[in-house]
């Protein structure tokens, strides 16, 4: 298994406790959790059950229709019901049986894909609350190791990891897996003997994001262009409706997530609430809150308060990259199963390109930090803006990516994708220069302000560069 080393080798550690573990796995669609519960314990439970979606049941038969499946899982590990399973508790009493029949010296239980099984009035998490509160941590053994996985994020977060009710601080740990890194992609693909050079490598990142699955499907003897038009162009492309299947798999009614995240894909700098809601047509409310905090969870999207603002000030980013790819190319159900072959070098792409980059550099800060020798340095992420104002001489900024720290320095980051070293002229340094007046106008920071550029192949040395006091490549994003 590619990657995950520290996840895996604590789920494995597991194994010598002396005491119950209930352990929460979670994260987005398609990103690795069952695989990683599988592999860190070989495939061996006392008992794994994996919940139905919604989506393909009937809305009158839910939860039957997961207690039914449950009962099949249960006879799959041996135990036979005698008697229908009208309800969670009948569930968990017979999973008790299960559980008091195995010989295993410890006994673990993964349930996949909980969040489907918590249908509407189903009693679910009370029953669930029960076996753990009242059976699992009162065994005399303490053998029980209980892992439950969901790729609904904010439902695992709302009702296990801040449950305000039975299960509050009743997990002994949780797991909230992340993407992997651009390194992490390139080692998927070396395994799998796929010969891409890290530009490409980068370039398919700024598509599908580090999203494992995705990358698995990746074809060897096939160019990237070629890859991506058979993943997402194609009539019966794999990952051609991936997006509808992706929001509906983590929210029971997606539609005005899907809005909000619409709403955000028509720009490429973050917007405040207000605009927010005069985009969707969705009021402000606590509701529409409820939402942002969940797609933030669920790494969507990023809110941010722009350096020397207040929470008020907050701005909400899109930055999930398959969402902005497919916003950018796939909405439209273009025809041309060639698209992506035949659009190489054109302005659409090259102006993509700009806005995919930044996001992946988004996405590696911490690599940021290695190339810069700061990775030991406490450090504050942000972005910053301001508005044009001649009477004072402020031209109006956007600054997307702040590294400000304790030694009291701050390298402002520019990120450019570029084909080639990147040319700094003067357009470019004037742009520089302008936004570093408007910042120490602004915020009035004493610190001393690093301009530093991030891009594909380094920089080429000329009359403008000089500067620039740092220089982060392809390379160093790899790291």
């Amino acid at each position: 298994m590619i990657g995950r080393t520290e996840e895996k080798r604590y789920l494995q550690s597991l194994l010598k406790t002396d005491e119950p573990q209930f352990v929460a796995v979670f994260g987005r669609r398609r990103i690795g959790k069952t695989l990683l519960v599988r592999e860190s314990f070989d495939y061996n439970f006392t008992f794994h059950h994996t919940g139905i979606s919604p989506n393909s049941l009937e809305p009158t038969n839910l939860k039957q229709a997961q207690l039914d499946k449950f009962k099949q899982s249960l006879k799959e590990y041996g135990h036979e019901s005698s008697h229908e399973l009208d309800s969670w508790e009948d569930a968990f009493q017979e999973l008790k049986e299960l559980i008091k029949k195995s010989k295993d010296k410890k006994k673990v239980i993964f349930i996949d894909e909980l969040s489907w099984m918590d249908t509407k009035k189903s009693g679910f998490i009370s029953a669930l609350e029960s076996f753990w509160n009242g059976w699992a941590t009162a065994r005399k053994e303490k053998d029980i190791i209980l892992i439950v996985c969901a790729s609904a994020t904010y439902w695992v977060i709302d009702n296990i990891v801040n449950s305000k009710g039975g299960l509050h601080n009743r997990l002994t740990g949780q797991i909230q897996l992340k993407p992997f890194t651009l390194k992490e992609c390139e080692e998927l693909l070396l395994s799998k003997k796929i010969r891409f050079n890290r530009h490409q490598i980068l370039q398919c990142y700024m598509i599908m994001g580090g999203v494992p699955y995705y990358w698995s499907l990746l074809k060897k003897g096939k160019s990237l262009p070629q890859n991506i038009d058979e993943l997402f162009f194609y009539d019966n492309a794999p990952l051609k409706n991936e997006y509808d299947n992706l929001y509906r798999a983590l929210f029971n009614k997606p539609e005005q997530y899907i809005r909000i995240v619409e709403a955000l894909s028509s720009v490429n700098k973050g917007i405040n609430r207000e605009e927010l809601c005069k985009k969707t047509g969705i009021s402000s409310s606590g509701d529409l809150s409820k939402k942002l905090v969940e797609l933030e969870n669920c790494g969507f999207i990023r809110k941010y308060i722009p350096y020397g603002y207040k929470q008020r000030n907050c701005l909400y980013q899109l930055i999930d990259n398959y969402t902005l790819f497919y916003h950018r190319f796939l909405q439209n159900k273009t025809c041309d199963e060639k698209y992506w072959e035949n659009h190489v070098n054109s302005p659409s792409l090259n102006a993509w390109n700009g806005i995919a980059f930044e996001r992946v550099c988004l996405e590696h800060v911490y690599q940021l930090k290695m190339a810069l020798g700061i990775s030991g340095v406490q450090t504050e992420v942000i972005s910053w803006q301001c508005q044009a104002n001649k009477d004072e001489g402020i031209y109006g900024s956007q600054i997307d990516l702040l590294i400000v720290r304790r030694d009291q320095i701050i390298n402002l980051c520019e990120m450019k994708y570029a084909e080639a070293e990147f040319v700094a002229d003067a357009a470019y340094d004037r742009d520089q220069r302008r936004k570093i007046s408007d910042f120490q106008k602004v915020t009035k920071s004493k610190y001393a302000i690093h301009p530093t550029l991030v891009t594909t192949y380094g920089l080429e040395e000329n009359s403008y560069s000089g500067d620039i006091q740092a220089v982060i490549d392809c390379e160093d994003l790899f790291k």
